[in-house]
C-alpha cells in the first residue's frame, strides 16, 4: 500500500499570523509573542537534530535552498555543498515529488502550512522523511517556505 495515494490535497494546516513576517523562530529568533501573545520559546537546533531533525529554507525569488547539517546527512549529500532545489527534488521517488509539488503549491496559494512523509533515493537506497513546512509571508505575499525535515525511515520498516 501506498501511503500517498490516500493523501488530500487539504492536508495543511492555517498559519497564524497571516500578512505579517513570520517564520518559525528557530534560525531568525523571530518574536513569536506578537503571534502567541507570549514568551517566545525558540527551538533548540542541537535537541532537534539529537533526534535527525534539520532546519530548512526555500527562497521563492530564486528557489535557493539552506539547510542545516541534518537535511543534508538526510539527502545522503556532503554538508554545506551547494544544493540547487532541483537537484534536491531529484532525489524523491516520483509518487512523493508529485503529491510534494501539490501540497508546495497549495501553500503558497493558500498560505498554508503542510506536513508529508516521502520517500527519498539518495544514492539508490530508499529513505523516508517527514517535511514539514510553513509559508513565509512579507506584506501579504509568500516570499519563502520554511520548516523542518526528519529522518523517519524507522517508521516504514
Amino acid at each position: 500500500m501506498n501511503p500517498l495515494q490516500y493523501l488530500p490535497l487539504t492536508h495543511s494546516w492555517p498559519i497564524l499570523g497571516q500578512g505579517h513576517h513570520f517564520n518559525l523562530g528557530f534560525v531568525h529568533g523571530c518574536d513569536t509573542s506578537q503571534l502567541f501573545g507570549q514568551t517566545p520559546m525558540p527551538l533548540d537546533e542541537q535537541a532537534l537534530a539529537r533526534f535527525g531533525i534539520g532546519l530548512w529554507e526555500c527562497d521563492l525569488a530564486d528557489n535557493s535552498l539552506t539547510w542545516s547539517p541534518e537535511v543534508y546527512d538526510i539527502f545522503g549529500l556532503p554538508r554545506d555543498s551547494p544544493v540547487t532545489r532541483e537537484e534536491a527534488v531529484a532525489l524523491y521517488r516520483s509518487d512523493s515529488c508529485a503529491a510534494m509539488e501539490r501540497l508546495r503549491a497549495y501553500a503558497i496559494k493558500h498560505v498554508r502550512g503542510f506536513t508529508l512523509d516521502v520517500e527519498l533515493r539518495p544514492r539508490g537506497a530508499s529513505r523516508w522523511m517527514r517535511l514539514m513546512a510553513a509559508p513565509v509571508c512579507v506584506d501579504g505575499q509568500v516570499v519563502r517556505l520554511q520548516g523542518l525535515k526528519q529522518d523517519v525511515s524507522h517508521d516504514y520498516v
